[in-house]
């Protein structure tokens, strides 16, 4: 089980009512992380679970292809390093109480240099040799979705559990998910998200292509490549507005895909995942569990791991 961590604890800061440590810290976000992962373990019971971490939510080789990328989000420029993400104040001071929890818990947090958590996600569902649960609230990550060569528990399945309505509320995504979603092929997704572009990640896709279009253009012509030659050749069965579209667009179907896609070779390790069973370090957790509110929320979580065993 991999988590979108960044994704999953914004949505607990805004959807779990603010809660105050004794020292008046927020840890509204703390706490519906814990009891995000409490609920995912007891469910689907796996062997290893990865926290993947944004060491970097803005890498700055995407950001020389799509200047745009994820620009609206960017509250302070920092030259030679990561720009500065806007991050709610009462969220911000949350993010080093997760870490230390996750490592007195001894649950793996895995990130990598100028590389975002869908990097690392995709990295380690790249090859697992074990079926994969991608826990996200990201669309992004429907084009790592497969289906296994021999079907459901195959050692290279891979199935999004997309938490964008509640972790409890979540929807299991496989191939034929995207399929009747999108009218792609989950293999084609990345393709569909380049042409239709996405405003949260400031992609700004093909002007006036919608998913409607991209579906079509990818049915008839498989990928990006294919819609791009299609445009340039006068005989393609492509209508004249929409090979407009396209070849106004060349620039930045040029380099968008490597924007778009996740990276699946990150230097990352592979293995000391296992999903403990007890705490790796108790009195650090307790202290940390008195001192920020947190009793409930790790009781829980330390019960399910401990049914595990």
């Amino acid at each position: 089980m991999l988590l979108d961590t960044a994704s999953m604890y914004f949505r607990a800061f805004f959807g779990v009512p603010e809660i105050l440590a004794p020292d008046g810290t927020p840890v509204n976000a703390v706490r519906g992380l814990l009891d995000f992962i409490s609920r995912l373990v007891e469910q689907y019971e796996p062997r290893d679970l990865v926290c993947c971490w944004d060491d970097d939510w803005r890498p700055q080789w995407r950001v020389d292809l799509v200047p745009t990328y994820k620009a609206h989000r960017v509250v302070e420029v920092v030259e030679g390093s990561a720009d500065v993400e806007e991050v709610p104040d009462p969220l911000e001071v949350q993010v080093p109480i997760i870490r230390e929890v996750l490592a007195a818990l001894g649950i793996a947090v895995v990130g990598a240099p100028e590389a975002e958590a869908d990097d690392v996600i995709g990295t380690l569902a790249t090859g697992a040799g074990q079926p994969v649960d991608v826990v996200t609230g990201d669309r992004d990550l429907f084009q790592l979705v497969h289906d296994g060569a021999s079907g459901e528990g195959s050692a290279d399945e891979v199935r999004v559990l997309y938490i964008a309505r509640g972790v409890g509320n979540h929807e299991r995504v496989t191939e034929e998910w995207v399929r009747e979603k999108y009218a792609v092929e989950a293999s084609q997704y990345a393709d569909f998200a380049t042409l239709r572009g996405d405003t949260s990640d400031g992609l700004p896709g093909v002007k006036g292509v919608g998913e409607k279009t991209a579906a079509t253009l990818l049915q008839r012509f498989t990928d990006l490549d294919g819609i791009v030659a299609a445009a340039d050749d006068p005989e393609a069965d492509m209508a004249p507005g929409v090979r407009a579209k396209i070849k106004a667009s060349a620039d930045y179907l040029a380099v968008a895909p490597e924007v778009v896609a996740v990276r699946r070779t990150l230097d990352v390790p592979r293995t000391g995942f296992a999903l403990p069973t007890e705490p790796a370090d108790p009195a650090r957790l307790a202290t940390l569990a008195a001192e920020h509110n947190l009793e409930g929320p790790v009781e829980r979580l330390t019960t399910v791991l401990a049914r595990l065993a």
